[in-house]
Formats: C-alpha cells, sequence, structure tokens
C-alpha cells in the first residue's frame, strides 16, 4: 500500500490531518432508529477516506468497546495493515473512547485522533457517507430488528462501494480508487470524450471535453495557508495499489 496518512500539529485541540496518496485514514459511528421510540442500534464504519471505501462495518443493539475492538482488528488484518502505516480518526463515543480499544491500537501500531466535542466538520467524511445512507430511496424510518438492519446495510455498502459515483472521486466509484483502477477509468472516459467529441464536435463549443480531475490527497480541517493550493490527479504517477480484503 503506497502513501502515508500525517497527522499535522494540532493547533489547540483542532486535529489537522492530511491523507495523501493510497493513504487509509479511518473514521467511525452513528446510531439507526429501532423498531420503537427510544430504541437504537448502533452501526460502525471504517472509512478509508481518500477513496470513500467502506473496508469494514457491523451493526449490534449495543454500543461496545468489545465490538470496536473486534471490528478494528479484523479489518486491519484483512486490509494487510503494517504498524505506523494508520491513522484512525474517530468520534467521541464512548466505545471509541474506550481504554481497551486505545490500547489495541497501539498494540496494532495506529495512532488515533478524535474529533472536537459537537463539531461535525472534524469528522466530514464520515459525516458525508452517513448523509447518503440515510437519504438512499430505500432507508427506512425504522429497522425492525438488528437483522434487518443487516439485510439491509450488506445491499447498501455493496452499492455504496461499487456502484455509487462520488462527486469526490471525479465521478467515479470507491472500489476503482481504492483498487488503484483510478488510472485506467481516467484513460478510458478521456477516449471516450475524444470519440464524442470527433463525431460531433458541433455540440462542444469549449473544445475537447476531459474527465474530472481527481485530487491527491484530503484534509480534515486543511489549513488556511493551504485552501489556495488545490491538488490534482496526475494519471501519469498514479500509484497502483492492491490491497486484500
Amino acid at each position: 500500500m503506497a502513501g502515508q496518512w500525517e497527522p499535522d500539529e494540532p493547533r489547540g485541540s483542532r486535529p489537522v490531518l492530511r491523507g495523501a496518496g493510497a493513504a487509509m485514514p479511518r473514521s467511525t459511528h452513528p446510531k439507526l432508529k429501532g423498531p420503537v421510540k427510544w430504541t437504537y442500534f448502533y452501526l460502525y464504519v471504517i472509512l478509508d477516506v481518500f477513496s470513500r471505501y467502506v473496508v469494514g462495518w457491523l451493526v449490534a443493539d449495543r454500543d461496545s468497546a468489545t465490538l470496536a475492538q473486534r471490528l478494528i482488528a479484523q479489518t486491519c488484518a484483512r486490509q494487510g495493515i503494517a504498524k505506523e502505516q494508520l491513522t484512525i480518526h474517530a468520534d467521541r463515543g464512548t466505545a471509541m473512547i474506550a481504554k481497551s480499544v486505545a490500547l489495541l491500537l497501539a498494540d496494532l501500531g495506529v495512532t488515533k485522533t478524535h474529533s472536537r466535542p459537537h463539531v461535525s466538520n472534524d469528522n466530514p467524511y464520515s459525516e458525508s457517507q452517513f448523509k447518503t445512507l440515510k437519504y438512499h430511496p430505500e432507508f427506512p424510518e425504522r429497522f425492525g430488528c438488528v437483522q434487518d438492519a443487516r439485510s439491509f446495510l450488506v445491499d447498501f455498502f455493496q452499492w455504496y462501494n461499487t456502484m455509487h459515483h462520488h462527486g469526490g472521486l471525479g465521478w467515479l466509484t470507491p472500489w476503482d480508487v481504492h483498487y488503484g483502477r483510478a488510472a485506467q477509468r481516467f484513460t478510458e472516459r478521456e477516449a471516450a470524450l475524444r470519440k464524442a467529441f470527433e463525431a460531433t464536435p458541433e455540440r462542444f463549443v469549449r473544445g475537447v471535453p476531459t474527465p474530472p480531475a481527481l485530487p491527491t490527497a484530503v484534509w480534515i480541517n486543511r489549513p488556511k495557508a493551504q485552501e489556495d493550493s488545490r491538488d490534482t490527479f496526475d494519471t501519469k504517477f498514479c500509484p497502483e495499489v492492491s490491497h486484500s480484503c
């Protein structure tokens, strides 16, 4: 796996993080409404924020540090995460701030950071992913049981990873970016657009169209000095990544 997730020096308690190339920082977890009022199911999601690929998830009827530990350990093993390679950026839920989870992350050589309380901008990628889930046409008002929630989420995450064309990824799917297919897809789109231009150039008043560029890095709380600099995706130097899943 190429790339590195770099925690920058925070200003006060504000997390400032940058992920470049195929780095794989992760974040987690919202609640889903149960069958009656005041009942909930807890959704744990581990998201590669560079590719937006959901690399691990589970849903349970309780908020549990033990379940969080199991999910993190299994996902790191499945993705072949080496020590000192990964940063997990999480909310401040009970499970994610538990001492047992902190000790597991230390054993795995994983750096951890947390969002500030009640600040959604500190976890924007998870917030965006959860919004996509909530606004999915088939997302129910309530789930009848935890098995009902699991059945729905299996189909949802399959769709999200492999079929959902993400605006932040130049309209590629998370699967394309996560598994190093972005350069190939870019080339295919470029050829298709050029062919369309050659067939009917009068339709393209601005000349030969090009596919949207992709970023080479993602930020949580980009420093102001970096805001005017826009990273672009260079297909000639796209890192080829191979992950086991």
